[in-house]
């Protein structure tokens, strides 16, 4: 928003001037010829506004007509379709006195200017933090005279535009008035003239929306070239590409009067592309859409556009493709063709995220994928994470996280899954509701919150532990812990409140039943109940409803907490049906426990070597002592 005007820049001190009257359009080049003329600083005259002729005008047929003054009334009348006319013509020409500046200004303390948005349509008046407004008589048609004459140095038009700057104004003007020293503590902004805005002229333009997906830099600006979006996913209906369609713009007119033309649109980015039978067009009076007709990813070949679900590629590094992320949920199946065993399919530290992935060779150091589905047909790298909901990994070094994990062979890795199922394990973390092992080895470290189950034991030195926390978070239980605790605090106070209630209730009883007597009677009796013996039937309804909400408080408190307690119970009652089942005998030295959450104890065994001890579980006899013992199912 420019700034047009300052009142109070003032020249060097200079011999008045005689007043000097004139009829201008142009009120600043007026006052900058007289200070020609008179050889004086522009800044040290002020002008007097004596009057304002408003004059229009047609053109008809070619022909202009003949300028008419209008009245007050007249320009109040007229309408949008007049200042939108593009042969419709308005001016104004004022008489002012122009002088020397003599004296201060009332107003003077006052630092406001005027400015307007770029196309001059709305103008606002703007007053510095600091400023200080004196209320006198006069001051409201002052204020106004002076925001019109800075109107009028900015060559902007008086009383065709403006109508809603007294209202706008009237809040500030009553604030003046009731201080009668008005200090701004911050800068204040009002709308004081509104003309026709006119619509902007739209270019076409071609936007690849699929192609923002490419990350091009990091989260600290940085390019990072190994994400240079190889394969770009998309899914259902998703916006690909958009046209958007040249638009003139609407005529419009500010408030110096101006008519504005919009300029003519550019037209340089209409598509020449072709697409797909699985690209959906949508043509509106706008813009065109392609959006996707099903998940996958985006190509284009030969000036196509299309949308692929299968991709092919020898291996994914950042030499050939670079991180890959084509989103979760769109269809899009990725296949690595790398088998040999002495190179990576999934090369250092490369990101993949796709619906599925089968990868023939190995995943190496540093790697991600993320999938639905995923298979790995060579082995996992100790320092690469694969996380999909179905997981085959033929050798896992790694960590490996999903529902359902299907491992052939486990060496030295970690597994987070509902259901874990190895041929063979050598050393190695697993973690899950069910674990399956046809072949335990040694050092395996496994928790289950269900099912341990081993076909073969051909090591030693493992550790087999039923935790019912593994289906819940450990956050989650001490939330619950510390909620069970609050609670039971809040019940005890308000327990102990509730009893002195009830003390008090009980001792006053005889009382009450003697006041609701001599109630009763006054009213059988017509005669006006005494003051105080009502104030004190109040109190003690009063009383008896905190007495009440205390009850019902506790009650809530009680219900709170044994549902909390019957979560925290029926937690550690799965533990009572979870079982080891090992369908060989024990070998060597095997350490099965059963991890109690109340009390927070861990019950250890130990199988007999050669022992046929085939299901284990969890017993508690009548004392309520806990062992592990042989269960027949």
């Amino acid at each position: 928003m420019g700034l047009f005007t300052k009142e109070d820049e003032k020249g060097a001190a200079a011999a008045p001037i005689s007043p000097v009257i004139v009829r201008t359009s142009n009120v600043a080049k007026e006052l900058l010829q007289v200070s020609m003329t008179y050889k004086v600083s522009v800044h040290s005259l002020d002008f007097h506004l004596l009057g304002t002729q408003t004059l229009t005008k047609a053109v008809v047929e070619g022909s202009p007509e003949d300028w008419v003054e209008l009245t007050s009334d007249e320009v109040r009348d007229l309408k949008e379709e007049h200042f939108l006319d593009p042969k419709f013509e308005i001016k104004q020409v004022h008489e002012i006195e122009i002088y020397s500046i003599t004296e201060h200004s009332s107003l003077e303390s006052i630092d406001m200017s005027i400015g307007g948005n770029h196309t001059l349509c709305k103008i606002y008046l703007t007053i510095k933090a600091g400023s200080v407004a004196r209320y006198y008589s006069s001051f409201k048609d002052d204020f106004i005279h002076l925001i019109n004459k800075k109107k009028l140095r900015a060559n902007l038009m008086i009383g065709v535009f403006d109508s809603m700057m007294i209202e706008n104004i009237s809040e500030l003007l009553a604030k003046i008035h009731v201080a009668g020293n008005y200090r701004f503590e911050t800068q204040e902004r009002y709308l004081i003239a509104q003309s026709y805005e006119p619509v902007e002229t739209i270019n076409d333009k071609l936007i690849l929306h699929y192609n923002s997906k490419r990350q091009a830099e990091d989260e600290h600006g940085r390019v990072d070239y190994s994400k240079r979006g190889y394969v770009i996913g998309v899914v259902k209906d998703e916006l690909i590409i958009e046209y958007v369609k040249p638009q003139k713009g609407e005529n419009g007119r500010n408030c110096r009067g101006e008519f504005i033309i919009p300029k003519e649109p550019i037209i340089k980015n209409e598509p020449t592309f072709s697409v797909g039978e699985k690209i959906t067009v949508i043509d509106t009076p706008k813009c065109i859409e392609y959006r996707a007709g099903s998940g996958g990813y985006v190509t284009f070949e030969g000036g196509v556009y299309d949308i692929q679900t299968e991709v092919e590629v020898t291996e994914i590094s950042f030499k050939t493709t670079g991180s890959i992320d084509t989103q979760l949920d769109a269809d899009v199946s990725i296949n690595v063709k790398e088998k040999d065993s002495m190179k990576d399919a999934i090369g250092q530290g490369m990101e993949v995220t796709v619906n599925v992935i089968n990868i023939e060779g190995n995943v190496g150091p540093n790697a991600k994928v993320t999938a639905h589905k995923a298979t790995v047909d060579g082995q996992v790298h100790q320092s690469a994470i694969i996380k999909a909901d179905e997981l085959t990994i033929n050798v896992h070094k790694g960590t490996a996280y999903g529902k359902e994990v299907h491992i052939t062979r486990l060496e030295h890795g970690t597994v987070e899954a509902d259901k874990v199922t190895i041929t063979q394990a050598t050393g190695g973390k697993i973690r899950a509701r069910e674990i399956v092992i046809e072949v335990l080895g040694s050092h395996v470290k496994m928790a289950a919150s269900h099912l341990i189950e081993i076909r073969k034991i051909q090591g030693g030195e493992n550790q087999l532990m039923i935790d019912p926390m593994i289906d819940e978070a450990d956050t989650n239980l001490l939330e619950r812990s510390d909620q069970m605790a609050q609670v039971k605090t809040a019940m005890r106070d308000i327990q102990k409140e509730l009893e002195g209630y009830e003390h008090t209730w009980r001792e006053n009883q005889p009382m009450m039943e003697d006041l609701k007597r001599k109630l009763a009677y006054y009213k059988s009796s017509g005669v006006k109940m005494p003051s105080a013996l009502v104030q004190k039937y109040q109190q003690n309804q009063l009383f008896k409803e905190k007495l009440e909400s205390l009850r019902n408080e506790l009650k809530s408190k009680e219900d709170q907490y044994a549902w909390l307690a019957q979560k925290h119970t029926a937690l550690q009652a799965e533990i009572y049906d979870a079982r080891i089942i090992n369908h060989d005998r024990w070998h060597n030295r095997n350490e099965i426990i059963f991890k109690l959450i109340d009390p927070p104890v861990e019950i250890f065994y130990v199988p007999s070597e050669n022992s046929e001890e085939k299901i284990l579980g969890l017993h508690q006899d009548d004392d309520g002592e806990f062992s592990i013992k042989v269960m027949a199912q």
